[in-house]
């Protein structure tokens, strides 16, 4: 029996709009931990944790993410035949994303303050929402390109 017989193969538009979701969708997942955790503090407090949260989110956003996005996005682009549906991250990208996931978890349960943690955890929330828009903009790009 062939495996690629029960491979679920789609389009490149639709790994890229999974790849918008995953990263869009992790970045609120983040980001409703961070505010979950500055729920009990004064709006002042929460304010200045937010400020640096937001702060930290521009460069992990700009110098980080945005250009892993594009470079996924680049490969994704060239694709010219249908691929299998988990393909919208390489095998290496899922190796980082269960080290990352560990590492939450382990920050999670650390001694450390979820005030302090709700900050890198709203700028790496963040980063990744921001840089997931990216997919999507690319996604009704190649949407259009296909009607016109």
């Amino acid at each position: 029996m062939e495996i690629k017989k029960f491979t679920l193969s789609v389009d490149k538009k639709i790994l890229v709009l999974l790849a918008g979701i995953m990263w869009c969708g992790v970045g609120v997942m983040l980001v409703s931990f961070a505010v979950s955790w500055l729920s009990p503090y004064n709006g002042r407090e929460q304010g200045l944790y937010y400020a640096t949260g937001f702060l930290t989110a521009m460069p992990i956003h700009h110098f980080g993410f945005l250009r892993i996005a594009d470079k996924n996005l680049n490969r994704l682009l060239l694709l010219t035949e249908k691929r299998c549906l988990f393909s919208f991250m390489t095998w290496r990208s899922y190796i980082i994303v269960l080290i990352m996931v560990s590492m939450g978890i382990a920050l999670r349960h650390s001694s450390i303050p979820k005030r302090y943690l709700s900050i890198l955890y709203n700028g790496i929330g963040l980063a990744l929402f921001l840089s997931g828009i990216r997919y999507f903009r690319f996604f009704f790009k190649l949407l259009l390109t296909k009607r016109s």
